[in-house]
């Protein structure tokens, strides 16, 4: 399984709420999510698919106050609460494109963010996951184990996002491919770390190598010489 990012690249829309005490909160709003419309890399989330993910997104995470994003996503499923900039409060199906809204967050994090969309930066969103990859006719389909965790906030937006049907705009994505998942049979994630994997490699090479540097020097012992 691979750790799957999809930016979606449209400019949020930037609202000023008040909550019921009259304080100020700034929210960002956009499309957060796109279905049936092949990307640069070739893929394609089915209707089905998306429908299903973010109905379990929104009952897992957004209604629960549990749908938390980060700046500048992070190569992880989960969420780290000491980074964490903005909370979702709703992803709203328009087509197969779903509009969300996020409210930034008084948090050290949260108060960067807002410091630089006050500034007039432009920020997108990427999509945070992990699933298989289907290929079928030359056709690539985000497979139905696909699992989304989360919605982070990226920098240098440049374009708009695709719409079924729609020529104009589009929307960049990517795989982090140096992080490895693999799925239990009980359902759940397991992150590899590829760093560490490549540690173990290494480590196991260096006890080769050892071992025959060992091996030598015990035959050189041996010889006898005559």
């Amino acid at each position: 399984m691979k750790f799957i990012t999809e930016l979606y690249n449209d400019p949020m829309s930037l609202i000023t709420e008040a909550d019921v005490t009259g304080r100020k909160h700034l929210y960002i709003q956009g499309p957060f999510a796109v279905a049936n419309v092949k990307n640069k890399n070739g893929r394609i989330y089915e209707q089905d698919l998306m429908e299903r993910v973010i109905d379990r997104f929104t009952t897992d995470y957004i209604k629960p106050a549990r749908a938390l994003g980060e700046m500048n996503h992070p190569a992880r499923l989960s969420i780290d609460f000491e980074r964490a900039t903005h909370l979702i409060t709703e992803m709203v199906q328009d087509g197969n494109v779903w509009i969300g809204k996020a409210k930034v967050l008084k948090t050290p994090m949260g108060q960067i963010l807002e410091g630089l969309l006050e500034s007039g930066v432009n920020v997108g969103v990427s999509t945070r996951g992990a699933g298989s990859i289907v290929e079928a006719n030359g056709v690539k389909k985000v497979g139905q184990d696909y699992l989304m965790t989360a919605v982070d906030v990226v920098s240098d937006p440049s374009g708009l996002y695709m719409k079924e049907g729609s020529t104009a705009g589009c929307f960049v994505q990517g795989i982090m491919e140096g992080v490895e998942f693999t799925r239990t049979p009980e359902g759940l994630w397991i992150q590899h770390d590829i760093a560490e994997l490549a540690k173990q490699d290494y480590d196991k090479k260096r006890l080769t190598e050892a071992r025959k540097v060992e091996l030598f020097h015990k035959f050189i012992s041996e010889i006898k010489l005559t």
